[in-house]
């Protein structure tokens, strides 16, 4: 007998899926992302789990950080006056007041 295959978002995972998902995953499932292309332009990301009665392809929701990522256009140069500003700090009003 073959397994079902199915997606399903990780909002929706019933408590079985959850517990593979726990087991498969102890440490966290960050690692072990895989984006998903579907027709056209669109994708997603996803994890697979499998319990018993099936292989499971969950939808995951993903924060990405463009931060810290270069353009094209980006110089080395520009880029160290960037990290530059971003370290300084405002100086402190060292003048002590009386109340």
């Amino acid at each position: 007998m073959e397994r079902k295959r199915l997606v399903v978002s990780y909002n929706n995972v019933t408590e079985e899926v959850l517990e593979a998902i726990r087991m498969k995953y102890p440490l966290g499932y960050t690692n072990h992302v895989m984006k998903v292309k579907t027709q056209g332009d669109d994708f997603f990301y996803a994890i697979t789990v499998d319990t018993d009665n099936a292989s499971y392809l969950v939808k995951v929701p993903v924060k990405i950080d463009t931060k810290g990522s270069l353009n094209e256009e980006d110089t080395l140069g520009e880029i160290a006056e960037e990290k530059e500003a971003e370290d300084n700090f405002p100086e402190a009003d060292t003048t002590e007041t009386e109340d």
